[in-house]
């Protein structure tokens, strides 16, 4: 059970259509503080068309009281409400305004988030510092990555929400990481990792060679971070250039996607190259060989005067690379601060296509819907050139209207891969026709649904069907 809480002072009356009544409790109640409605509803019975009935009206509403008056309340809710209508699965979450009675009641329910955050930092003792994170979380239940070394932290978990909250404000008073971006985003499947992994690793993200010898902890040797905002203005720049500046300026600006290949299949930003690699460890943009540098943005880059806007998930992996780069030569080098993450949250997907690629449960997040859209658009997937492999299964080329990978069900196998619902049909989950004459076939799952991990099915019985 979850609460659609609304501000009294700024809302006098929510007209509810039908379809929403049948998933509303009859009953609106009024908060301990008497300034809030709170309108339970059914998580289990919430829709799409139900959570735009209500959050629309809603924000109607606001706007009306925000023209009639100056109050910062329906200010306030109107811009928060407007940032909260997403996509997909996420129609349930809607975000509150910081500090406020909302969020604290917010705080409170047992809805599961998913936090994510990272910082370079040195740490004296990081075997030492692991035991006091254990330490901390035991009796919490938290799931997920947690990686520690002398070059600072990267994490990734998830909980019941005040769990999750709890752990980040602990974290937040260890000056080392009270500046760290913690961004938290919904899950509506409890945990969105299989068990907690909080350890000592050697490098906080997988590179080839390793991280340890880079200068990660330098800022001066990273990248300038661009806020959001920022990020969005250096965009739309660069499109308002007429076609003849375009041209003469393209060897001076590169849009490097510093992600896996897979991730851009299913969203990117407008103008970026899809990287050529399956596995951040591997890339090599500004390394290769002239001989290999069809693939390489990078390859004919003049090291002094090209820009290069470099963006990743939540930006750990452009802030290593972009050290290998620096190191390489290059100047001019700007990352997206908090990553696409932060920037949907922030801007929503202005100049973004698709949805964004996560490394959880989840596997797939659609960006926040823009009030300015129109409801039936929201969904769309743009069209682009049929060259491109955007969007499109990857058995029979046709454009997917829902934009999430799958494993192979072949075990031996487990392909990430994007597959259209016939298809997935036809080969009975697997990526191919060989792999559905394999020895070991899991069984076909329905709709959104994963795989274990391999090891759960490693002493199963497998039967050919």
């Amino acid at each position: 059970m979850c609460c659609f809480l609304i501000p009294m002072a700024s809302v006098s009356t929510l007209v509810v259509t039908p379809m929403a009544a049948r998933n509303l409790n009859p009953i609106a109640t009024v908060s301990s503080s008497s300034s809030y409605f709170s309108f339970p509803i059914t998580s289990g019975k919430l829709i799409k068309e139900t959570t735009y009935s209500i959050a629309i009206q809603t924000l109607q509403i606001l706007k009306e009281n925000k023209k009639r008056s100056s109050s910062k309340s329906a200010r306030q809710w109107s811009q928060w409400l407007s940032r909260s209508l997403l996509l997909g699965h996420s129609y349930q979450s809607f975000c509150l305004p910081p500090n406020s009675a909302a969020e604290e009641a917010y705080a409170e329910d047992d809805n599961f988030v998913v936090v994510n955050f990272y910082r370079f930092v040195f740490i004296t003792d990081p075997v030492a510092e692991v035991s006091r994170h254990l330490s901390f979380l035991e009796g919490f239940d938290i799931c997920g990555r947690i990686y520690v070394n002398e070059q600072g932290i990267n994490a990734q978990y998830s909980g019941p929400r005040k769990d999750a909250v709890a752990y980040m404000k602990w974290l937040r008073e260890d000056h080392r990481f009270s500046d760290a971006l913690f961004q938290i985003s919904r899950t509506s499947n409890g945990h969105a990792f299989p068990k907690l992994k909080l350890r000592y690793k050697p490098s906080l993200v997988q590179f080839e060679g390793g991280t340890s010898h880079l200068p990660i902890i330098d800022a001066s040797m990273r990248a300038t971070p661009l806020t959001p905002s920022e990020w969005r203005q250096r965009l739309e720049e660069v499109d308002k250039s007429d076609a003849a500046s375009r041209r003469k300026s393209d060897s001076n600006i590169v849009l490097l996607d510093v992600r896996n290949g897979y991730e851009w299949d299913i969203g990117h930003f407008c103008g970026a190259k899809r990287p050529d690699v399956d596995c951040f460890r591997s890339t090599s943009f500004g390394l290769t060989q002239l001989e290999d540098s069809a693939s390489d943005p990078l390859a004919h880059a003049d090291k002094e005067e090209t820009e290069v806007l470099m963006y990743c998930t939540g930006g750990i992996r452009c802030d290593v690379y972009s050290t290998i780069l620096r190191q390489r030569g290059f100047k001019k080098l700007y990352t997206l601060k908090g990553g696409v993450s932060h920037y949907l949250k922030e801007e929503g997907p202005a100049h973004w296509f698709g949805n964004l690629f996560v490394f959880d449960s989840r596997l797939s997040l659609p960006p926040p819907a823009q009030t300015s859209k129109i409801i039936s658009e929201v969904n769309e997937v743009p069209q682009l050139p049929d060259s491109t492999s955007f969007s499109r299964c990857s058995v029979c080329s046709s454009q997917l209207s829902e934009l999430r990978h799958r494993n192979c069900a072949n075990i031996d196998c487990n392909l990430l891969f994007l597959c259209c619902r016939d298809c997935q049909a036809d080969l009975k989950g697997c990526c191919s026709k060989n792999c559905t004459n394999a020895s070991r076939l899991r069984p076909l799952l329905s709709g959104n649904q994963r795989y274990k991990k391999w090891h759960h099915y490693r002493d199963q019985d497998f039967e050919r069907t």
